[in-house]
């Protein structure tokens, strides 16, 4: 049995494309954990989705040995839609890796990361990487986060991932630095800080052991759901699940429970012995969704695969929520809560490609909070669902809390963009290198409206971003309508800024008579607010030609034709109702984004 002060749990936590997988990689490489020859780029990162993006969505730990020590290294996402991975691993460790490119220097999400592994009181070893890059500004970032952190510059590592230059300084930084896990009690218990769900072997906990000793055989319990089950297998990740004949106090491993009822196991519960009794755990960032989307399945026979398909998300992605809804267009399908734009991109691209699903995936929107004219208060997800202004007193939307990080020469861009998105600058400040940083308070709404693309397109790509949701405010916002042959289509509702009902109205309306087929009637396509129409499009009926049989003849007999078939025109434009293919609520959706 390894002896407990020769363990060191720790994280990297950095920006995204700041280097973090390829560091882990020559670390898994310097420690002989994985042999060279089946060492590959982003070993750590095992779905296609995350080597195809070059980002890290899940987060991965591996067992290293290095001079005598046990390395538990968690490799973590640098996404800020991720950053609950980031949150759950850094209540299983003791200290991080807090790694910056040479290239950028700190960014928005670095900071947002740090303050919150400061916060669980964690140890920070600083490193910079990518020092051999021909653009690495290594002295200037080295003063800059020496600055942040209040510590000497010769305490922060110069690493590149790519060569190995300095990766072994780190690892005996890590061993010096950060301390070994604290010694517990005799009695078996476990964090589980992620999970995942196998067909044939059922629930698959990730836990890090604090106190005990879990063994193979034996008979164990979840405290939140008082399931117990018998560990079928346990073992540590060399990165690959790999069998042991225990798991010890300091260990970070896996247990197999061979339970397969969804929704039994829960992110931040505890395992214990068959009579154990709860203790406080390190807890979690609370997963909150930010951001709401409805799914269909294009063809409803599909309706019972996506259930299955959001299930089994479910068991491996712990931040994913849904429920069943209806749409009298499209049909029956799920809302589904997400962290972020990635988040639901990510989702929506693993029900298409790991299950072979064609879906109907609706704009994204935030919640609000109505309160009624009868006292009533009621939280709002789905647009459709919004009520009149009529019936309401007050209503209420969650704000965000944003830094930018950015080179001044874009401020005055940015500044407009941020204006433009009614938000609120608090406060700006010049960091060391010269960069700014804003301090942005604005609605969540605003963060739909492609503003991180907008400010990374005038920043040409060198502004950061990074933000957390606050408080519910008042809001001043209204439903529109879209009428449809004067028929209202819910699943093009949406609630809009009121400073923007012209604008809003007048686009939605434009690309409906854009991509919306010509029928045998006059087609008006309305968008309306508070009761009124605020704009409007006429598409023109498809016409036959009544008359092409005739051929010379008197002319009365093709007027005769003519008006008859106005006639009929007339008639079907009041009884007239469209059928809108998916294909058409698809090219809208596209042209929004």
């Amino acid at each position: 049995m390894l002896e407990i002060d020769k363990i060191r749990n720790f994280a990297i936590i950095a920006h995204v494309d700041h280097g973090k997988s390829t560091l882990a990689d020559r670390m898994l490489e310097i420690t002989e954990t994985v042999p060279k020859r089946s060492l590959q780029q982003q070993t750590l990162d095992s779905m296609e989705l995350e080597r195809e993006r070059g980002i890290t969505i899940k987060m991965a730990p591996a067992k290293m040995k290095y001079k005598g020590y046990t390395l538990n290294l968690i490799d973590t996402p640098g996404h800020i839609d991720f950053s609950y991975e980031v949150s759950r691993a850094l209540s299983a460790i003791e200290g991080v890796v807090l790694l910056v490119d040479a290239t950028q220097g700190i960014q928005a999400q670095t900071l947002s990361t740090l303050s919150e592994a400061k916060k669980q009181g964690l140890v920070i070893v600083p490193a910079i990487s990518k020092v051999d890059a021909p653009l690495a500004r290594v002295d200037d970032v080295r003063a800059e986060l020496a600055l942040e952190l209040n510590c000497d510059e010769e305490d922060i590592i110069l690493t590149s991932g790519k060569t190995g230059e300095g990766v072994e300084d780190l690892l005996n930084a890590i061993i010096e630095k950060i301390p070994a896990p604290e010694k517990g009690e005799s009695e078996p218990r476990a964090l589980i800080f992620d999970f995942q769900y196998s067909d044939h072997r059922g629930i698959i906990l990730y836990v890090r052991v604090f106190d005990g000793e879990f063994k193979r055989g034996e008979t164990y319990k979840l405290s939140v759901a008082k399931e117990e089950f018998k560990a079928l297998e346990v073992g540590i990740f060399k990165p690959e699940e790999t069998s042991a004949d225990s798991l010890t106090q300091g260990d970070i491993g896996y247990i197999i429970t061979g339970i397969k009822k969804p929704g039994i196991a829960q992110v931040g519960d505890t395992v214990l012995a068959k009579n154990g009794k709860l203790q406080s755990l390190p807890g979690f960032m609370q997963v909150k969704p930010v951001i709401w989307a409805s799914v269909y399945p294009e063809s409803q026979d599909d309706l019972t695969l996506l259930k299955q398909a959001l299930e089994k998300l479910r068991l491996s992605d712990s931040a994913l929520s849904y429920e069943e809804e209806s749409s009298g267009m499209v049909g029956r399908g799920f809302r589904l809560g997400f962290l972020g734009m990635l988040h639901m991109e990510i989702i929506t691209e693993r029900l298409k490609r790991e299950f072979g699903l064609s879906l109907i995936v609706t704009l994204p929107a935030v919640s609000y909070k109505v309160v009624y004219k009868t006292g009533e208060e009621k939280v709002i997800y789905a647009p459709m669902h919004f009520p009149d202004e009529s019936e309401v007193e007050s209503v209420y939307e969650k704000w965000a809390d944003m830094t930018v990080i950015l080179p001044p020469e874009y401020l005055g861009s940015v500044m407009q963009i941020l204006h433009d998105h009614e938000a609120d600058v608090k406060e700006t400040e010049t960091m060391p290198d010269g960069r700014a940083r804003l301090s942005v308070e604005l609605p969540l709404r605003e963060l739909m409206r492609n503003l991180f693309d907008k400010i990374k397109n005038v920043s040409s790509g060198f502004a950061s971003i990074s933000y957390k949701v606050s408080s519910w405010r008042l809001a001043n916002v209204v439903r529109m309508d879209v009428l449809i042959a004067e028929e209202v289509s819910p699943a093009f509702t949406r609630v809009i800024s009121k400073q923007r009902i012209r604008q809003e109205a007048e686009a939605m309306v434009e690309r409906l008579d854009e991509v919306l087929p010509r029928q045998q009637f006059v087609l008006k396509i309305q968008a309306k607010v508070q009761g009124k129409i605020v704009a409007s499009r006429k598409k023109s009926a498809l016409r036959k030609d009544v008359t092409a049989k005739l051929y010379g003849g008197d002319v009365t007999r093709k007027m005769k034709l003519l008006e008859k078939q106005k006639k009929g025109k007339k008639k079907m434009l009041s009884r007239g109702k469209v059928h809108i293919p998916n294909d058409v609520f698809l090219k809208v959706l596209r042209k929004e984004r």
